[in-house]
Parts: C-alpha cells; sequence; structure tokens
C-alpha cells in the first residue's frame, strides 16, 4: 500500500518570500543611501524608499514581519525622510511615513525622532503634536528604552515651543516611566520656559504698544501737514478768484461774441469781410492781452 503524500506546510513557503522581500529591500535601501550621499539624486532615493518599502509589505503577509524587516523599513524610511527634507518637501513627511506605518502609535523611535526636529527645525511644532502624543499614550511605547529620551525631545521641541505648558505638566506628572527626580527636573525646565514665555509676551505687547503710539505720532503729523496745505490752497484759490475778478470781462466777452459772428455768421472767403475780420482779430488780441496781464497796480500819485 502506497503512503499518502505529507500535508503541505505555507510556513517555508512564506518565509521564503519574506527573505526574499527583506533580500530586495535591503538592496533597494543600500542604492537609496547611495543616491542620497553620493550621488545627491533626492527623487530617485525617494522611489527607491518606496519601492523597498512596497516590497516589505508584500512579502510580509498576514502578521508583522521578522526584526530584520522592520529595521530595514525603519532605515528606507530614515532616508526617504532626508531625501524629502533636501528637495524642501517637508511638508509631505509625515503623510509619507504613516502611508507605511498607518497609525502613530506604530512608527519606530528613530523615524518618531526624526519627524520632531525637522519640523522643529522648519517652525512647524504644532504638526507633531497630536502625533507626538499619541506614541507617547501608548502602552506598548512605554516599555521602549528610548521613551524618556522621546518624552524629554516631544517635551522641548513641541509643548513648550508651543506654549502647552499645562499639557505638559500634566505629561511629566501622569508618567509612570519617570522617577521623582526626573519628574522634578522636567517640571523646573517647564517652569522656566513658563517664565521666559511670560516676559517674551510682555515684550511683544509692550512693542505693540511703541508701534501704535508711533503710529498715531505720524498720523498726527500727517494730519497737521494735509490741514496746512488746505488752508494754503485755500488762499490760492482766494487769490485766483480776486484776479479773475479783476479783469475787464466786458472786452473779453465781446471779443468772443464778435468771434463768433466772425466764424459762424460771416464769410471768411467773401472780399468784403476781409478788413472787418482783421479789425476783430485785433481786437481779440488786445482783449486776450489784458486777461493774460499781471493785475495792474494803481497809479502812485506825485
Amino acid at each position: 500500500m502506497q503512503g499518502e503524500p505529507p500535508a503541505w506546510s505555507p510556513a517555508p513557503a512564506q518565509g521564503q518570500a519574506q527573505a526574499q522581500a527583506q533580500a530586495q529591500a535591503a538592496a533597494l535601501l543600500e542604492e537609496a543611501a547611495d543616491l542620497l550621499v553620493l550621488h545627491r539624486d533626492f527623487a530617485a532615493a525617494v522611489e527607491k524608499c518606496e519601492a523597498g518599502c512596497d516590497s516589505l509589505a508584500a512579502g510580509a503577509g498576514p502578521g508583522h514581519g521578522p526584526e530584520s524587516s522592520a529595521e530595514v523599513k525603519c532605515s528606507l524610511c530614515v532616508v526617504g525622510i532626508q531625501a524629502l527634507a533636501e528637495m524642501n518637501r517637508w511638508r509631505e513627511v509625515l503623510s509619507w511615513v504613516l502611508q507605511y506605518y498607518h497609525v502613530p502609535e506604530h512608527l519606530p523611535p528613530k523615524v518618531l525622532e526624526l519627524c520632531i526636529l525637522l519640523y522643529s527645525k522648519v517652525g512647524e511644532p504644532q504638526v507633531m503634536l497630536e502625533v507626538g502624543s499619541s506614541w507617547l499614550r501608548d502602552q506598548t511605547n512605554k516599555s521602549l528604552s528610548e521613551y524618556g529620551s522621546l518624552m524629554e525631545l516631544y517635551l522641548l521641541q513641541v509643548l513648550l515651543p508651543l506654549g502647552r505648558f499645562e499639557g505638559a505638566e500634566e505629561l511629566v506628572c501622569g508618567c509612570d516611566v519617570l522617577d521623582s527626580e526626573q519628574q522634578l527636573a522636567f517640571l523646573g525646565t517647564i517652569g522656566e520656559s513658563r517664565c521666559q514665555w511670560s516676559q517674551q509676551e510682555e515684550m511683544r505687547l509692550a512693542a505693540e504698544e511703541q508701534h501704535d503710539a508711533a503710529t498715531q505720532s505720524v498720523l498726527g503729523a500727517l494730519s497737521q501737514k494735509l490741514l496746512t496745505m488746505l488752508r494754503l490752497l485755500r488762499r490760492a484759490l482766494r487769490s485766483m478768484s480776486s484776479h479773475f475778478y479783476s479783469l475787464p470781462y466786458k472786452k473779453m466777452l465781446l471779443a468772443t461774441f464778435l468771434l463768433y459772428l466772425v466764424v459762424v455768421r460771416l464769410d471768411p472767403a467773401s472780399p468784403t469781410s476781409l478788413p472787418f475780420i482783421y479789425k476783430l482779430v485785433q481786437l481779440f488780441r488786445q482783449a486776450w492781452a489784458a486777461v493774460l496781464s499781471p493785475i495792474h497796480k494803481p497809479p502812485i500819485r506825485k
């Protein structure tokens, strides 16, 4: 009697697939590092990192991969973060990392540290506010050796620069990983930062008050100059009006009326109208000269 064939187990095939995926990801990691450091081709480095992470995800299967795969994945993300930062695409870093780790609690300590430092350096620490808080509240992360240093980094680079002093005190007091001496040291740091924050706020308010006072002073000076200019303009208009009143308007109106007769009523081509037109032109010139002449002074009696 022929024996039954042994039952097939998927474990060896799955382990082989994971090993192949890990080897491929390690090779892509090496290429990405060379592109980042040697060739300075940051876009290509990001593409290699993405390909490596996708390779690990495809070969992992159900459950988590081995620890070595997690280290390769973390290294790929570290290289990808540096390449994105070099291309000034730092706004994409957090979303790019979370597409491979899905939730903040699963971020490796090295990746979280790099993200906190990056967003703190670019002046956007609020981006890591909820991410860091979620990671630090996770019970699994509290057992990591890097927990204390990451909490200190989150405290100094995120909470305190944002003025979240009450949240910082709650985090320190509610952390059972720290001993009493460490808690006192962190609370002292928080108190010093609170005092500096208050002093900076007072200086900022004082500077704003000085700026407002200076603005009011400038506006007052401008208003005074404007009033002075308006007074001068009114005097000039009054002087011009008195000048116009003193002009010989009768002669001007007469010359205008005669010019109207010449242009509209008389035929310039007619020989009989030429002497009359000549006289009218002379009269108009005299009237115009009288208009443009300066104001006549009264004769001085001897």
